[in-house]
């Protein structure tokens, strides 16, 4: 029985089973570090392999392209610049004497005709210095009188004395006396006489400016602006820069104003036709000519470096329309026509590009010059040979186009002459129908070259842009 009692309390609790050992924590990461390198290393080798396939079935299809004929077409080149909307008059009001307004008998936007008054400053000071200029001219001139009726005297005295003197009843010294005397009178009468011009002259300045306590319009036209009101005082200009009360404008000639870029003004002539898009009449166009061209540049300093030092030249040019009223500061842009030829072979811009000798595009020539400059990185460096060397690669470069020939584009030197929005002429080089190669800008700028097979990329639908 207890053998029994034995194997049964045995079954219900087993013996202890001895700990398995552990595995060190390190393989399994080995292991798994290992595995990650390898399946990064065949997704690699796929994403390679995928590469080199469409890249091969690219090359077998050809270099996706678009293209273009040449035409015969006018051009015309235009020169795009923005400015300002001014009148081609108009007239700064300042007065030239300090003090308060008193009457300003129009305001901003009204009609004046020549001679109207406009400002009418306070005049009781300058009616002061007025009549104190007045009363010291009476003085000089009484004083004069005295001075000239002390000089008669004085040469009646030695006249008397030289007949005494001739007849010995005088001493030398009285003789003498009565000579300085005429001397000291003339010399008084005449600094008398300068007072009364220097007095004339003051007399002068402050009817001047008592004159000018009155502004009239120097012509016919509008107030255009105005700054003061009665009451506030303004400064003169008599001694320093005085403040502008208003401007007269001719609202009836009206121009442009634009800065043109130093690159394109040697382009631009007096007399050039312009089309005017003003901002405040959108859908029309104005038109224009060039009046005027500034003979010195204006630049204009910028906070970033793009606009540092931008170098620009005004040009003005009379708006011809006069069926609208425009005003001054509207905001407007011209298309100066500069140059227009008719009934030439023209080619989308685009398609002409710049290739180097041997066809290099420019990523590649300069590639190619910096690692002929390491090869020579020890010689000495002459600046005459430098310079020459540039003049070099400058005559290396030519335009060329891309012509399409079957399945194959063909590289063309080209003479272009100018160009306007989309098209460029072209003087030699191309005739009219040519079918040449004029997108993508990739394509055309770094990947053609001459010979390589090309195929016409097919445009996307609208639905499948979206």
């Amino acid at each position: 029985m207890n053998t029994v009692l034995t194997s049964q309390l045995t079954s219900m609790n087993p013996a202890p089973v001895a700990p398995k050992s552990v595995p060190a924590v390190s393989a399994p990461r080995k292991k798994s570090r290992t595995a990650w390198w390898i399946l990064g290393g065949g997704a690699l080798v796929a994403l390679l392999a995928v590469g080199a396939y469409y890249r091969s079935k690219q090359a077998a299809n050809g270099e996706p392209i678009t293209t273009d004929k040449a035409i015969v077409k006018t051009i015309t080149q235009i020169v795009t610049a923005t400015g300002k909307v001014q009148p081609e008059t108009e007239v700064k009001i300042a007065p030239e004497v300090a003090g308060e307004i008193t009457e300003l008998p129009f305001k901003e936007g009204d009609n004046v005709k020549k001679g109207d008054l406009l400002v009418k400053i306070k005049p009781d000071y300058y009616q002061a210095q007025l009549e104190q200029a007045e009363a010291n001219l009476t003085a000089m001139k009484a004083s004069a009188v005295q001075a000239k009726a002390q000089l008669l005297k004085a040469e009646d005295d030695l006249k008397r004395n030289q007949d005494l003197f001739a007849q010995k009843l005088v001493s030398d010294s009285d003789f003498l006396t009565a000579k300085t005397n005429v001397e000291v009178a003339q010399a008084n009468y005449d600094n008398f006489l300068a007072q009364i011009r220097r007095t004339e002259g003051s007399l002068s300045q402050a009817q001047d400016q008592l004159s000018k306590t009155a502004l009239y319009a120097p012509m016919d036209g509008t107030v255009s602006s105005l700054s003061n009101e009665v009451g506030e005082r303004v400064a003169g200009t008599g001694s320093y820069g005085g403040a502008e009360i208003m401007r007269v404008a001719d609202l009836s000639n009206m121009e442009l104003r634009v800065q043109v870029n130093e690159n394109d003004i040697v382009n631009v002539k007096i007399g050039d036709r312009a089309v005017i898009n003003i901002d405040a009449y959108p859908g029309r166009k104005f038109t224009g000519k060039v009046t005027e061209i500034g003979s010195s540049a204006q630049s204009s300093g910028g906070s970033s470096q793009a606009t540092a030092d931008v170098t620009n030249f005004l040009v003005k040019i009379r708006v011809a329309d006069r069926d609208v009223r425009l005003r001054p500061g509207m905001s407007a842009t011209t298309d100066i026509e500069t140059q227009t030829v008719e009934n030439v072979v023209a080619v989308p811009i685009q398609s002409v590009t710049v290739r180097a000798e041997g066809g290099l595009n420019t990523d590649e020539f300069q590639k190619k010059k910096a690692k002929d400059a390491e090869n020579k990185s020890g010689a000495t460096l002459d600046v005459a040979a430098e310079k020459e060397a540039a003049r070099r690669d400058r005559e290396k470069l030519q335009r060329v186009i891309f012509l399409k020939v079957g399945p194959i584009v063909k590289m063309q030197k080209v003479e272009t002459g100018i160009a306007d929005n989309t098209h460029i002429e072209v003087k030699s080089g191309v005739k009219p129908g040519d079918e040449v190669v004029s997108g993508s800008y990739a394509e055309i700028s770094r990947k053609l070259k001459d010979g390589m097979k090309v195929r016409i990329e097919v445009p996307k639908k609208d639905d499948e842009k979206k």
